[in-house]
């Protein structure tokens, strides 16, 4: 759902999205700040050269929720760790309150999902990481050994990588 201009009478949840690894400290800030944030931890079993730890993750990597009026975002954006409010087509994007209480469901029920990146065959993707980071082109498979197809416009030839869909970014 995204943004109406009546909204501004309603608290509406925002997608906002952090500095890299900044979610728990934007989200400590924003609730200094009296605003209502959620960020969904998820418990994950580090490990680093020398030992093992569990620790809490952010379900989402650098993203933490917000409910708002819609006139409050620029203390919202003031906010340290925060980078930018999600927006599709210049318009912020509205979550769904039952979308937030389904997260909320599903790690209060015990269950320890995995995120997904939410892409569509065929979409405009760029290569966020790694040694082809800024290429753009369109994913042709997903799932394990997402398929990344490069465009080679002027002779109508087209190459095809297999790559991880964490090193991927929608356009």
């Amino acid at each position: 759902m995204l943004f109406a201009k009546n909204n501004n009478l309603r608290k509406v949840w925002l997608a906002i999205y952090t500095k890299s690894r900044h979610e728990k400290k934007a989200d400590e800030q924003l609730r200094k700040k009296g605003i209502e944030s959620y960020l969904p931890l998820v418990k994950r079993r580090q490990q680093w050269k020398d030992r093992k730890k569990w620790v809490w993750m952010p379900l989402f990597r650098s993203y933490l929720f917000v409910r708002v009026h819609l006139n409050e975002t620029l203390y919202v954006l003031q906010t340290y760790g925060v980078h930018h409010i999600v927006r599709f087509n210049n318009q912020y994007a509205v979550i769904p309150e039952e979308q937030i209480d389904s997260i909320r469901r599903v790690l209060e029920g015990g269950y320890i999902p995995d995120s997904h990146d939410y892409f569509e065959i065929g979409q405009e993707v760029e290569i966020i990481a790694g040694p082809l980071r800024g290429i753009r082109g369109v994913l042709s498979r997903k799932g394990r050994g997402s398929k990344f197809v490069l465009r080679i416009d002027g002779i109508q030839q087209a190459i095809a990588v297999q790559i991880d869909s964490e090193m991927l970014k929608g356009l």
